[in-house]
C-alpha cells in the first residue's frame, strides 16, 4: 500500500479542514485528485508528504505509520512538484543546481555535488526534453521550464511517490500539452513512481490516471476508478451544478450546461 487514510480529519480553530478522509492507493496505482479552491487538496497534500499530522485518524505512506517512523526518512521518498515549492527556490541558481538540491531535500546547495549528482541531473533534464536549461538560471526560464525542472528535481532521489501539485497552472495551451505528454511518458518508465496528480481541470486527467478521489470541502465525495467517478450525474453532483462532459482522445472534457454555443 503506498497511502492508506483511515478516519483522517484535520481540525484547526474547532473547524475541520479535513473530515475523515478514507483513502487507499496501491502500488501499480496513478491516482487524480479533484477539487476547487478550498477544497482541502493541499492539507491534504501537506499531510501525506508528513508536514502535518492529522488530528483523528490513522495516515500510512510507504508503510509508515505517522507517529511512529521517522518523516524525514519518508520525505526522502516522495517528490513533490509545486508552485509553492517554485516561490522558495533562490531564483538566482542554474536549472542544473536546482536539480542536484533534490537529491538531499534541500532548498539551495550547500556543498560542492559529486560528479555522479551532476551526471544524474543532467541525465534528469534530458529526459525531460531541457538539457539545454542546465546553465540558465531558474529566475530567466518559462513558467513550462520551470515546471520540468521542478519535475527533474523531484525525480533525483528516486521517489516511490511523486505529487504533481496543479503542475500546469498559469500555462498556456501548448506548454500544457507538453508537459501532459512528458508527466505520461515518465509514467510509463520502468519503475516508475505512484504518481498523484492534483487538478481542478477535469482535461488534464489523463488516461494514466486509473483511480480518481473527488474531494470537496474538505471531504471525499467520490473516489474509484476514474470511469466510474467522471461521469455526468457524479460531477453535476460534485460541482453542485449541471455538468456535461465530452470525450476526445480519452480525456473528459467539461462545461456547464447552461452554457450555449
Amino acid at each position: 500500500m503506498v497511502i492508506e487514510a483511515k478516519q483522517v480529519s484535520l481540525i484547526r480553530n474547532s473547524n475541520y479542514i479535513l473530515k475523515e478522509i478514507n483513502w487507499s492507493v496501491s502500488s501499480g496505482q496513478h491516482w487524480a485528485i479533484l477539487g476547487l479552491n478550498g477544497s482541502g487538496k493541499t492539507s491534504l497534500l501537506n499531510m501525506v508528504n508528513g508536514y502535518i499530522f492529522p488530528s483523528k485518524g490513522e495516515m500510512q505512506v510507504l508503510n509508515s505509520t505517522f507517529g511512529e517512523s521517522d518523516l524525514r526518512k519518508l520525505r526522502k521518498s516522495i517528490g513533490w512538484v509545486s508552485t509553492a515549492l517554485q516561490e522558495r527556490l533562490y531564483v538566482k541558481e542554474s536549472a542544473e543546481e536546482i536539480v542536484i538540491s533534490g537529491k538531499f531535500a534541500l532548498i539551495g546547495l550547500y556543498d560542492e555535488p559529486k560528479q555522479e549528482d551532476k551526471d544524474l541531473a543532467k541525465d534528469l533534464l534530458q529526459r525531460l526534453n531541457c538539457s539545454h536549461l542546465a546553465k540558465r538560471s531558474y529566475a530567466s526560464l518559462s513558467q513550462g521550464e520551470k515546471q520540468k525542472v521542478l519535475i527533474a528535481r523531484a525525480l533525483m532521489s528516486s521517489p516511490r511517490l511523486l505529487i504533481l501539485d496543479e503542475p500546469c497552472t498559469g500555462l498556456d495551451i501548448f506548454a500544457k500539452e507538453q508537459l501532459l505528454s512528458i508527466i505520461e511518458n515518465l509514467s510509463q518508465e520502468k519503475n516508475a513512481p505512484t504518481l498523484i496528480y492534483v487538478t481542478h481541470r477535469t482535461e488534464e486527467i489523463l488516461p494514466i490516471f486509473s483511480h480518481t478521489l473527488l474531494l470537496r470541502r474538505g471531504e471525499v465525495h467520490s473516489s474509484g476508478k476514474t470511469s466510474a467517478v467522471l461521469t455526468n450525474d457524479n460531477l453535476s453532483d460534485f460541482f453542485e451544478a449541471p455538468v456535461l462532459l465530452e470525450k476526445l482522445k480519452d480525456r473528459t472534457w467539461l462545461r456547464l450546461a447552461s452554457q450555449s454555443y
